[in-house]
């Protein structure tokens, strides 16, 4: 029986995986990295233990990891501050299904905590979720199962109750990896047929994973 739903937030929540992605391209270009959009969809929600040796191995030894994804972080920080963030279809219908249902939301991302409470403030649903579970929080984020197991243990319950909600090849590995009940919402890439073993269901927006829900006799902690 689910007992609670894990949110990914970057392209799941939050309109940003198309930003991100844009801005590694740039910043990596800025360094005379050949970065391309196929290299960057690769590092969504990428934990850096990973990134660092997928990249190197990519563009050399001498690609600066740390220099990189401070200047991704400016772009994104300096487009922010004339563009709001938008929320994705489906998010506030589905977060006021769960609350109305008592049924426990956490949010499981990449991003480190303060920045996801700045994003999630932004838009007026960070209050709406039990706990906000970053990366940070663990030894190896997405897509090792760690973030999501510890997410699970966070909320009082076995992974298997939680149904995770992914964009993202990487968040979908990390999430089935940890025994979630995972469903993919894509964004900027459909599953292919190995994720397609990995999920219980596609949905297109988070609207859908209402009637999943219900059709699957989900259940608040009580």
């Amino acid at each position: 029986m689910i007992k609670a739903a894990i949110f990914d937030m970057d392209g799941l929540l939050l309109d940003t995986e198309k930003l991100l992605v844009r801005f590694w391209v740039q910043a990596a270009n800025e360094f005379g990295f050949p970065m391309k959009r196929e290299h960057a969809l690769s590092l969504r929600s990428l934990h850096r233990s990973f990134a660092v040796p997928y990249l190197k191995e990519l563009f050399g030894e001498n690609f600066d990891y740390k220099t990189v994804r401070t200047r991704r972080m400016e772009l994104m920080n300096d487009y922010l501050s004339d563009h709001p963030l938008v929320l994705k279809d489906g998010a506030d219908e589905l977060l006021s299904y769960l609350n109305k249902n008592d049924i426990p939301a956490a949010v499981c991302t990449a991003t480190d905590p303060e920045r996801a409470k700045d994003y999630l403030s932004r838009v007026g649903i960070f209050e709406r979720f039990d706990k906000i579970i970053s990366a940070a929080m663990v030894k190896r984020g997405k897509p090792a199962p760690d973030v999501y197991l510890y997410a699970a243990r966070q909320l009082g319950l076995l992974p298997e109750e939680c149904m995770a909600l992914e964009d993202s090849p990487n968040g979908v590995k990390s999430a089935a990896d940890a025994g979630c009940v995972t469903v993919m919402i894509p964004d900027l890439t459909e599953p292919d047929s190995e994720l397609e073993k990995l999920i219980y269901a596609r949905a297109d927006s988070l609207g859908c994973v209402i009637d999943l829900i219900e059709k699957s006799a989900f259940s608040a902690v009580k």
